[in-house]
């Protein structure tokens, strides 16, 4: 009935507990998931999963704020995402979040290596004909500039994809709408100091929403603060159906048929 879009089963504080995690969705009525790739080194464990349940499917990317690690090229991403399960790009984007603090002082001219990879995405994407999972913080104007300059506007021949745990301005998600993409929310959404993103998921159209969780991070009330879990994603479900004034079954139904609809899975 639900689907967790967005999910990192391979990090140890999920991994080393999956099969109460897998109960627990089971439970929830949590019935798939989406396991998302963060770095070349890791693809082989999020692939596995995807192998090994055929309730979970994977992704291939570099998350924007992963330094030290295997960059990715156009014939690696394009080798891995063609193989069996693989469904999507990323996560993939930018991130300017706490720049100078976390970055040494470096300004956003000095990011250039964020923004080259984020176009080796979008390129791979195009060319295999699988969505993008895109991350982007603190940057939504080079995010969204970067997506038009590679032909990412909506027209024939783009890739697509989804703006994943969403915390941007109305103004942005109607550009990324706009754009073909579909827009993912996530526990935030039921943080108490998240209004303006609730008036936002209030805007979005239910037949371009998907859900998520982003665990083990993000838990929703009236879980903050501990580790998050695919099991948790009825809850973003029952935010949406309060704003909308439906229940929360109709919202799992209904982002569930997204998911289907643009990763292609059955």
């Amino acid at each position: 009935m639900f689907t967790d879009s967005h999910c990192h089963l391979t990090y140890p504080e999920l991994a080393r507990h999956l099969p109460e995690v897998r109960a627990a969705m089971a439970q929830a009525g949590v019935t798939r998931a989406l396991c998302i790739c963060t770095t070349l080194e890791e693809f082989a464990d999020v692939h596995a999963l995807a192998l090994e349940y055929d309730n979970f499917w994977a992704t291939v990317g570099v998350h924007p704020d992963n330094e030290g690690v295997q960059e990715p090229t156009l014939a690696g991403l394009l080798e891995r995402a063609a193989l069996p399960r693989v469904v999507g790009i990323g996560e993939t984007g930018l991130d300017y979040y706490q720049m100078d603090e976390r970055k040494g002082g470096r300004s956003v001219a000095d990011m250039e290596w964020q923004r080259e990879r984020f176009r080796i995405h979008i390129r791979a994407a195009r060319k295999c004909g699988k969505p993008l999972v895109i991350h982007t913080r603190n940057a939504s104007d080079d995010t969204l500039a970067i997506l038009r300059e590679e032909g990412e506007d909506g027209s024939a021949g783009a890739a697509g994809g989804v703006f994943h745990c969403f915390t941007e301005t109305a103004q942005v998600a109607r550009a990324a709408l706009d754009r073909g993409f579909y827009i993912s929310f996530s526990g935030i959404l039921t943080f108490k100091s998240a209004q303006y993103l609730r008036e936002v998921a209030a805007f979005v159209p239910l037949e371009r929403m998907l859900i998520e969780t982003d665990s083990p991070y993000l838990a929703p009330v009236p879980y903050r603060g501990k580790t998050n879990s695919p099991s948790y994603v009825p809850f973003v479900a029952r935010q949406i159906a309060e704003l909308r004034q439906m229940r929360a079954e109709e919202v799992g139904e209904a982002t569930s048929r997204n998911f289907d609809a643009l990763f292609k899975v059955q």
